[in-house]
């Protein structure tokens, strides 16, 4: 019985990768876009009408996992590797490693990356990595204003911009997101013929909060009329959380990044490329809302931000669409993570899987079919002080389970994320068998992983002091 259902699956998986004949990838990476961004999600702040149309046409994650920051998310997701197995540069990618970017190119697609690279420069640039063409952020204008309330930095208006490696001056006061498509759109129009794979990456909504100006009239407009008194906070440690979703500029930056979505997929209509292109929504991590300040944003009800290990720090908006492969208007709540993109867009395109590239990821296929995949422990190693104020730490998701160790604060936090996804209800102390059952997990994790810890300071660690007393 069980073989039969093997060959059905097998059958299932062949008829639907035909409807897709050498299909185009898109990756699209928001920054700083936590959870609770996208009204799909829930946000009521926030509103994002062309996401919200490609999850009713494909399939959107609610436990889509990466890292708590930028860099080491992003190398994680090109190399689907957890960090740890690579620690070069906090993150960044040595020039030997291999990405999805070059499997694709070696199979005969067309490759370019727009926005934000962060994984290295110069030598350690996207052409060496698989990416032929780009057009990167690498450079700000100096220059402060004031919108919207906002003391900004104009870091997304008349940009420097590289073009493989020529610098070009934009004057024309374009926004960031909208360059980034144009330049992808363009792209799109002169490889049409041959499939081709997109890094679309924005620097929305990453601070400084720079309103977008076709939007903040309207944001500010709702958030007056919505929100009264100051903005409500929460301590988090020796930090702030924001505790409303009621910021207008950071809402017109959300609005940003959705009119370059409709922009994109307008451009695959035109062409009549739409029901041969495979779309990929992420975040590189969850939105800035936990400072000494606090932050801008806010992902309640998951707690805490960027940067932290917390849901809000590391719990992405995510929405695939695959015509053909998933069911429109589906929902997976399987806990997968960003390391898989890299599998899922080989078998996508056919390609055979390379299991000791991605080591840590695996396709995400049967999730995209509506079937179950195969559980395992996520991890995560974050042993850095970061200016969210997180300290260092690491953890365990192993089922319902979600384990946060410490180092900084010698102790460890237990929480059952089904029941308490706000991770309010530390369980540590009620059920110390399961703290310890995935603490040892965690541990034997490492130490396979040969992950680097952080080295207690004698003079700051309280159990340390004691023993030297």
């Amino acid at each position: 019985m069980k073989s039969s259902l093997s060959y059905l699956f097998l059958f299932m998986i062949c008829s639907a990768l035909s409807a897709l004949a050498r299909p185009n990838v898109i990756l699209i990476m928001a920054d700083d876009m936590g959870y609770e961004a996208l009204s799909s999600n829930g946000s009521e702040s926030c509103k994002s009408p062309n996401l919200d149309k490609l999850a009713k046409e494909g399939i959107r994650f609610t436990n889509c996992f990466s890292n708590p920051i930028c860099t080491p998310s992003r190398a994680k997701i090109m190399t689907g590797q957890y960090n740890v197995r690579n620690y070069v540069k906090f993150g960044m990618l040595d020039r030997g490693q291999t990405t999805f970017a070059h499997q694709l190119k070696a199979a005969g697609y067309a490759t370019a990356i727009a926005g934000k690279w962060q994984l290295g420069k110069e030598k350690d640039a996207p052409q060496h990595f698989g990416f032929e063409k780009s057009c990167l952020w690498q450079h700000t204008r100096s220059g402060r204003s004031k919108e919207a309330g906002q003391t900004i930095d104009r870091r997304f208006v008349n940009p420097m911009l590289e073009f493989n490696g020529k610098e070009k001056d934009y004057t024309g006061g374009e926004y960031g997101p909208q360059v980034c498509t144009d330049f992808i759109c363009d792209f799109i129009d002169e490889n049409k013929k041959k499939p081709f794979l997109l890094y679309l990456s924005y620097y929305n909504i990453h601070t400084p909060i720079q309103p977008y100006k076709k939007r903040i009239d309207h944001y500010v407009a709702k958030a007056k009329k919505a929100f009264k008194g100051n903005t409500p906070t929460r301590a988090e440690h020796e930090g702030k959380t924001r505790m409303r979703q009621d910021n207008p500029a950071l809402a017109s930056m959300v609005a940003a990044v959705d009119d370059s979505v409709g922009d994109l997929t307008a451009k695959l209509d035109e062409l009549g490329l739409s029901e041969n292109t495979v779309i990929i929504f992420f975040s590189d991590n969850g939105g800035l809302s936990t400072l000494r300040g606090p932050g801008p944003g806010s992902n309640l009800p998951l707690r805490a931000g960027k940067g932290w290990l917390y849901e809000g720090g590391v719990r992405e908006p995510t929405i695939v669409r695959a015509p053909g492969v998933t069911k429109p208007g589906s929902v997976c709540d399987e806990p997968v993570v960003s390391m898989d993109f890299f599998p899922t867009m080989l078998e996508l395109a056919g390609l055979p899987l390379k299991p000791k590239l991605h080591a840590d990821g695996r396709s995400l296929l049967p999730e995209l079919m509506g079937k179950k995949g195969n559980a395992r422990p996520l991890y995560w190693h974050y042993p850095h002080y970061h200016g969210s104020t997180w300290k260092p730490g690491s953890s365990i998701r192993d089922g319902d389970w979600k384990l946060i160790k410490f180092y900084h604060y010698e102790k460890v936090e237990l929480y059952n994320l089904k029941k308490d996804p706000s991770e309010q209800n530390d369980l540590a102390k009620k059920n110390p068998s399961k703290a310890k059952e995935l603490e040892d997990k965690l541990v034997a994790w490492q130490t396979k992983m040969k992950a680097k810890l952080p080295i207690p300071n004698p003079d700051y660690s309280p159990s340390i002091k004691k023993k030297n007393k």
